[in-house]
């Protein structure tokens, strides 16, 4: 089994977001919403009411070797029912 939840993403655009209960995760790129959501419920024993996904693909860059792409990855937004709380959040 892959590993869906890459990382917590903390920044100060998302942790303006925490407040309405919604958090951002960095996801395997080839996850789906619904293996997003019962990978979250399972991991943090929470209630999502939704979830939001968008694949981020940054700009390429010019070197003196060439042209350099860095990778895209995968973003979710999670937003909890009301009275849910992730842990790993709490004091940013």
């Amino acid at each position: 089994m892959r590993q869906i939840l890459r990382r917590p993403l903390i920044s100060e655009k998302n942790t303006a977001h925490l407040g309405q209960g919604v958090y951002a995760f960095e996801v395997d790129k080839t996850a789906t919403k619904t293996e997003v959501k019962t990978a979250i419920e399972k991991s943090f024993r929470v209630k999502v009411s939704s979830v939001r996904t968008m694949v981020n693909r940054d700009k390429s860059k010019r070197t003196r070797f060439g042209v350099s792409v860095p990778r895209a990855w995968k973003k979710a937004l999670i937003r909890l029912a009301p009275g849910n709380k992730i842990g790993i959040f709490e004091g940013v």
